[in-house]
């Protein structure tokens, strides 16, 4: 029982962690407004590598339940449901190269191919799921010339997706993963019962 509780306690606190990261988001002047950064992708991450590819995707779930239940964001639970995709792809991706080559080397590695992983399915989320939803509120041109604005030879919103979500999302992923490679050795004994 004991050994079953353990990960149960650390994916809520790291579901919990993300949760509350998911706030702590800012535009960057590269991309249109409504395009934020967040950081809550790394517990997820740190879940992966410390519990297996399974609780990443858990804790990714969860954080997002709770954003979608606690935060009137006004996506109907889109918004929620592309972060679920794109962090779990993230997450499972990196936490199943970690368990096949269980190093730092192995951890850099999963990080940066979930990053990539991240960013290719990026690309087909917006196109399907998000951005049909946004349109319902801004028509599609009023977002193309969103991304104009920055950039004036983008010719459609399915090109802006991959000049600059896919890139944005990569690099996001990025982020998250130095984050995790960081402080992930030194709280692993923790996360794990060790200590």
């Amino acid at each position: 029982m004991k050994s079953k509780l353990r990960p149960i306690t650390v994916s809520a606190i790291l579901s919990a962690i993300g949760f509350v990261l998911m706030f702590f988001n800012f535009p960057i002047p590269i991309m249109p407004s409504f395009v934020k950064l967040d950081f809550s992708d790394f517990p997820a991450l740190i879940g992966a590598f410390a519990l297996g590819p399974v609780y990443g995707a858990a804790i990714c779930l969860i954080k997002n339940i709770l954003h979608f239940i606690l935060d009137n964001s006004g996506t109907g639970g889109v918004g929620e449901f592309s972060n679920f995709i794109l962090s779990a792809s993230f997450a499972v991706s990196a936490g199943l190269i970690y368990r096949l080559t269980h190093n730092k080397r192995g951890a850099v590695i999963g990080a940066l191919f979930g990053a990539l992983i991240m960013g290719f399915i990026s690309i087909y989320s917006n196109m399907f799921i998000v951005y049909p939803f946004y349109y319902n509120m801004l028509p599609k041109e009023a977002i193309l010339g969103m991304y104009q604005a920055i950039l004036p030879g983008i010719e459609s919103v399915e090109e802006s997706l991959v000049v600059f979500n896919a890139p944005f999302t990569v690099v996001k992923g990025l982020i998250c993963a130095v984050i995790t490679i960081l402080i992930y050795k030194p709280i692993s004994p923790l996360l794990k019962g060790r200590r």
